[in-house]
């Protein structure tokens, strides 16, 4: 139900895209994640990290569009967040446990090569598509990139369901 709510900003960005322009979409996304913001805190008494970090981007991406009237900017916004993602699970083994294993590890237990396996494959994801971001951002009209954005959200979601899936056979039973 969280994802579903989270998506909430994106899909308010390409309906708004898609009856103005990217300047209107860029603010109607800074309004919706401000929204998400306050429904969480007032649901649950605390903001995700990750709503918060994408918050955060999206503040300041959002707001140097409008500022500067450049729309470069919110289209960079996802790469610099999948590089942070991709950095966080790169650089988490370092401080203890890899970051997959601290979200999963409740949920299931497998073998530390796994969960190290788990993790780097997260980690490459948001590299490939930092990249292929930067691919739509510079070779693409906006309203391909506006669709891209979209896409990515099912990408996001098919990944977790084949890291769930190959992970769940991986599973260890837990008596």
């Amino acid at each position: 139900m969280q994802a579903l709510f989270d998506l909430f900003p994106v899909v308010a960005f390409f309906i708004a895209f898609k009856f103005a322009d990217i300047y209107v979409a860029t603010a109607v996304l800074i309004g919706a994640t401000l929204l998400l913001m306050l429904v969480q805190w007032f649901t649950q008494r605390r903001l995700s990290p990750m709503l918060l970090v994408s918050a955060g981007l999206v503040l300041i991406f959002g707001g140097l569009t409008l500022y500067f009237h450049n729309d470069l900017f919110i289209m960079w916004k996802p790469t610099v967040l999948y590089v942070l993602f991709a950095s966080a699970l790169l650089l988490s083994p370092r401080f203890g446990k890899p970051l997959v294993q601290r979200m999963l590890e409740s949920k299931l237990t497998t073998t530390n090569e796994n969960w190290r396996i788990a993790n780097l494959s997260w980690a490459v994801f948001f590299v490939i598509l930092a990249v292929v971001n930067l691919v739509f951002v510079y070779g693409f009209s906006r309203s391909t990139w506006v669709i891209w954005k979209l896409c990515t959200v099912g990408l996001v979601f098919a990944f977790a369901m084949i890291q769930g899936t190959w992970l769940a056979k991986r599973a260890e039973s837990v008596e």
